[in-house]
């Protein structure tokens, strides 16, 4: 059960020697790799991640095998602002690989640590590495890219059966200190009752807008097709649980801004209630400063932003996000069917 009166948030701060060693890898890296679709960097991310400081892989493979930490913080890391450039005005268009691509590289060797990275077909074009910052047509809209409303606390992609198992966000820049809300769950404020239909498939948890066409690129028919899925689920509105795994320490898959209940179920909407107070009750506010990288745990915390004034004048606030998976396998009926639909 997470303990949510220790508001301290683990982390690991790099040396000076770890942090030039880290950056100097990166920049290897870029040197050698043309791009994400090098076929060779995925095979190898394993074997380039074992060169990262030991420290830091020792880190962070405890708070993978602890399985009781909702996130931690890598600090110190070396981001040449003069090399990175202005923050962008949209991700759309952009050269890619990018000035920014060695820290791009640096989340992917740390997801090596964790599990594999992968993309959405359905999200920011497919990319692996998804940017975060504000963009003037969002900053009212519940996205990543938003900035004056709250960014209400959430599982990332809550409502699909293969949502990453980590998170990992790489701070660029945040010069006003924006910052990012992390909540988990305290059991003991939850009735037996309630934690049991919890457990229950009784609450439609929708997609959230960054997966919908009209926040996507496409151009052809087979681009089309790939959001198939995601208007399914839409159309047919499948119900789930909201906790799952052990009874005595779930996991959470929470978005409340997304979700809704049955409006015959009021046992249903009581504990969803109950359950939303615990953890609003918990949130707390975690600031990653430039050169830091959070690590979240997609299972045991939920993970928002608060609201800030966006200047869009290239020094806003810069995340890179790369999604991880600790078992690529379990998506792998759904790929071969989104396959199987393209091909045919």
């Amino acid at each position: 059960m997470s303990n949510l009166t220790d508001q301290s948030t683990r982390s690991y701060t790099l040396t000076s020697d770890e942090a030039a060693a880290t950056a100097a890898l990166t920049r290897e890296l870029a040197a050698t790799c043309p791009s994400f679709g090098d076929p060779g960097l995925l095979r190898d991310l394993p074997r380039l991640a074992a060169r990262l400081p030991l420290g830091v892989q020792h880190f962070l493979r405890d708070f993978k095998l602890g399985d009781r930490h909702g996130h931690v913080v890598v600090r110190g890391h070396e981001f040449d602002q003069q090399r990175i450039g202005p923050t962008p005005e949209h991700w759309r268009g952009r050269r890619r690989p990018g000035p920014e691509f060695p820290e791009e590289l640096l989340l992917m060797l740390y997801s090596a640590v964790l599990g594999e990275p992968f993309g959405w077909a359905t999200q920011q074009d497919g990319h692996l590495v998804h940017d975060i910052f504000p963009i003037r047509q969002h900053e009212n809209d519940q996205l990543g890219m938003g900035s004056k409303e709250l960014l209400t606390w959430h599982t990332e992609d809550a409502f699909h059966p293969y949502r990453s198992d980590y998170l990992i966000l790489g701070a660029l820049r945040n010069p006003d200190h924006v910052p990012t809300t992390i909540g988990e769950l305290d059991l003991s404020s939850l009735s037996d009752e309630d934690i049991d239909i919890l457990f229950e498939s009784r609450f439609y948890i929708a997609p959230d807008e960054s997966h919908l066409p009209k926040n996507n690129t496409i151009t052809s028919e087979e681009e089309a097709a790939r959001f198939a899925t995601i208007q399914r689920m839409i159309d047919e509105r499948p119900l789930g649980p909201l906790l799952y795994g052990s009874r005595q320490d779930p996991y959470m898959r929470l978005d409340p801004y997304f979700t809704s209940v049955p409006e015959d179920d009021a046992d249903a909407r009581r504990a969803y209630d109950a359950l939303f107070k615990v953890v609003d009750a918990g949130m707390r506010e975690v600031v990653a400063d430039q050169g830091d990288v959070l690590f979240i745990d997609n299972h045991r915390a939920v993970h928002g932003r608060l609201p800030f004034q966006a200047r869009y004048d290239g020094t806003d606030r810069w995340l890179k996000r790369v999604c991880v998976t600790a078992d690529l396998r379990r998506s792998r009926p759904m790929r071969a069917s989104a396959e199987t639909r393209l091909l045919g």
